[in-house]
């Protein structure tokens, strides 16, 4: 197994950052052998920025509304991203999709977590379409991301039984608690090189 090295991790949120946290606790707790060099946002008052600054750790607003065109504003994420030396780009509720500008810049070093289990339900509403669907298992994936939709290819999954009075939030709920667990577990196997992408395919050194 590849020696561990710390990391520079870049965070992109859009939202709460429940995602974040369980990173940062992880991080502390030592099971993450990396720093989080800086957390950015699209949104200013998004609840993630908070959660960087009581940890420390330097926070951005880059509000997508102030650029002309979505390949300036990531560009001003890349400066940013840049500036703080970051090698691996964590998408934690980024509720924006890259364009291959800022995909081709950190090809291999951005993850991503989705709450359904791709390549079922991806975009923005999974818990609503997952519910609708009337499937009797849902749950997270993490997976490199490419220049598609939720398209990358996965490195994790973990799984939740749907049940047959669940809600949105219920079934969020219980997903997210797996997101916790589950991410910061990647984010360790990255930092310790263990992941390889083959194709379509994601081989984890054991």
């Amino acid at each position: 197994m590849a020696e561990k090295t710390q990391q520079v991790l870049g965070v992109l949120a859009s939202g709460r950052g429940t995602d974040l946290q369980s990173i940062i606790d992880a991080v502390h707790r030592g099971e993450v052998h990396a720093k989080i060099g800086v957390v950015l946002s699209d949104k200013p008052d998004a609840y993630a920025l908070e959660r960087a600054k009581k940890a420390g750790i330097p926070a951005l607003c880059i509000d997508r509304k102030q650029y002309d065109g979505r390949e300036p504003f990531e560009e001003a994420l890349i400066a940013a991203l840049e500036e703080k030396g970051v090698m691996l780009v964590v998408l934690a509720g980024f509720m924006r999709i890259l364009t291959p500008l800022f995909v081709r810049h950190y090809k291999g070093r951005i993850l991503n977590i989705h709450p359904a289990l791709l390549p079922s339900f991806p975009g923005a509403h999974a818990h609503r379409d997952v519910l609708a669907y009337g499937v009797k298992v849902s749950g997270c994936t993490i997976h490199f991301v490419d220049e598609g939709t939720d398209s990358g290819p996965i490195i994790a999954q973990a799984a939740v039984p749907v049940l047959d009075d669940d809600t949105e939030d219920t079934l969020g709920a219980r997903v997210l608690a797996e997101e916790h667990k589950l991410y910061p577990q990647v984010i360790e196997w990255y930092c310790e090189g263990r992941l390889h992408i083959e194709g379509r395919h994601v081989r984890i050194d054991r």
